[in-house]
């Protein structure tokens, strides 16, 4: 069962978050031959202050 976690900044449109859903699982889907039924996909969305990058927030 391929389990796939995605972490993003937030600001993403439901449409857009459920393309991605689906893009990926078909992606996974050809690649490694997985049934859809048992892919698993974890969408994770962070505010840009949740990430810094040599001590600065990406806001």
């Amino acid at each position: 069962m391929p389990i796939v976690d995605i972490t993003l900044f937030e600001g993403r449109t439901p449409e857009q978050k459920k393309a991605l859903h689906k893009a990926v699982s078909t992606a996974i889907e050809t690649s490694i031959g997985a049934p859809p039924a048992s892919i698993r996909i974890i969408l994770r969305e962070i505010p840009k202050t949740h990430l810094s990058v040599g001590g600065e927030t990406k806001d």
